[in-house]
């Protein structure tokens, strides 16, 4: 009896040690289990086109969830928001220890989020915040729209102008940062500060062209404006083609303000020189402290939860300098005294 017993034991060791070595952990499987020791990451995304922010936080993506840090990665960059939820539910499918999400549009995501968790597939949201539940993700680091939009407010109120009468150009409608962006304007409006004589879209790729076309159908159309608010760098350079080909001034002592968002370093240069008037951060490095919280829970920190956001600031003509734009802007750096028009 003792012999079988024993012959038993050795079979059931036999079998531990044979056992894949994908185990579960309250509920959710190890991270990196089934891929070698690499953890597996998916991340929906937008297309680098839509901007220079986008097209750095793409690059930043890349870089930091790579093989040689540990990771293995796969990125989806599209501005369609059933796309992109297809793509997250193929990650799902394909066992992601991790699932990061810039969502196109900011709803439509419970059922996906869903089967995320029931996957066990831990959910962090970047740059864009999604409409559900909290409970349906882990963390999201994002910037904080809505204070983007106060900070470029109250930035425009304070340059002492006559009168406000602002041309609003909206990103993507229904985006996180469309409506974060764009509720500071609304208020100011619905409070009697400024008044709105043109509010138009770059559409979803937050066009520089359509950004264009909205101040040249204004011009075109006699309306008087004194402040372009452009909900990002590209369209606030488009709003800008606009004034030139029309001989309006603009920037440092011109009759147009002209704001714009996302700290690119050809938007920082070019208000540095006076030729635009303010820019307001929007950091598109996520990448990085994503990637440390799932390094640490790996050494078993817990990990965060909610809303994380991003500490921005802004820059105008009297407060901007070489360090901030060295140290805090993004993409290609044209130069000290380079325009960009």
């Amino acid at each position: 009896m003792k012999k079988n017993q024993n012959i038993g034991i050795a079979a059931l060791v036999a079998v531990l040690l044979l056992t894949p070595a994908t185990v579960f952990a309250g509920g959710k499987k190890d991270a990196g289990a089934a891929s070698g020791g690499l953890i597996k990451v998916g991340i929906v995304n937008l297309p680098p086109e839509e901007s220079g922010y986008r097209q750095a936080n793409v690059e930043d993506m890349n870089a930091v969830f790579s093989k040689a840090n540990g990771y293995d990665a796969k990125q989806t960059n599209t501005g369609d928001n059933s796309e992109q939820i297809a793509a997250a539910q193929g990650y799902i499918r394909d066992g992601v220890d991790y699932l990061l999400i810039s969502a196109a549009n900011a709803s439509g995501w419970d059922n996906v989020l869903k089967q995320a968790k029931s996957a066990g597939v831990t959910v962090f949201l970047f740059d864009r915040l999604i409409q559900t539940d909290v409970a349906n993700y882990q963390a999201a680091l994002v910037s904080d729209m809505a204070t983007e939009g106060n900070t470029a407010m109250s930035w425009v109120l304070s340059q002492n102008l006559p009168a406000y009468n602002v041309i609003l150009i909206r990103g993507q409608l229904g985006s996180a940062a469309e409506l974060g962006r764009s509720a500071a304007v609304l208020k100011a409006r619905d409070a009697g500060k400024i008044k709105i004589v043109a509010d138009g879209t770059g559409g979803d790729s937050w066009s520089l062209e359509e950004a264009r076309k909205v101040v040249e159908a204004a011009i075109a159309a006699g309306k008087d404006f004194n402040v372009i608010y452009a909900e990002n760098d590209g369209m606030a350079q488009g709003a800008v083609q606009a004034l030139d080909a029309a001989g309006i001034t603009h920037g440092k002592g011109g009759k147009v303000k002209v704001l714009g968002f996302d700290f690119n370093r050809f938007a920082l240069r070019n208000v540095q020189a006076g030729y635009w008037d303010c820019d307001v951060q929007c950091s598109p490095r996520q990448a990085a402290e994503i990637s440390k919280w799932i390094k640490d829970a790996a050494n078993g920190m817990p990990l965060p939860s909610g809303t994380v956001f991003q500490k921005e600031v802004f820059a105008d003509t009297a407060s901007i300098t070489d360090d901030l734009i060295t140290k805090l802007g993004i993409n290609a750096d044209p130069g000290k005294g380079v325009v960009t028009k």
